[in-house]
């Protein structure tokens, strides 16, 4: 099983930033996946999950309204668009399937 992730970088506050992981080795159409971050100092956090067949969303309250999660099971991708970025959403951000974990890529919010 792979998650690779891409997309993280500096942005300026008030930026987007679109993440994306390509995944492999399992039924990827038939599994649920989720985002979550880790900023220094700071426990792993939920970000956002998607079903299986993206229908169905949920976002940590922090990012609701801002942050959207979408998938390609055609392309066995999931995305984060992330917009208007806050300082606070600094953070590794990793790609998540039942039991699997994504390397992460770091989102570095600041001016």
């Amino acid at each position: 099983v792979q998650l690779v992730e891409s997309g993280g970088g500096l942005v300026q506050p008030g930026g987007s930033l679109r993440l994306s992981c390509a995944a492999s080795g399992f039924t990827f159409r038939s599994s649920p996946m989720s985002w979550f971050r880790q900023a220094p100092g700071k426990e792993r956090e939920l970000v956002a999950q998607i079903s299986s067949t993206g229908r169905s969303t949920n976002y940590a309250d922090s990012v609701k309204g801002r942050f959207t999660i979408s998938r390609d099971n055609a392309r066995n991708t999931v995305y984060l668009q992330m917009n208007s970025l806050k300082p606070e959403d600094t953070a590794v951000y990793y790609c998540h399937a039942p039991n699997y974990w994504g390397q992460g890529t770091q989102v570095t919010v600041s001016s």
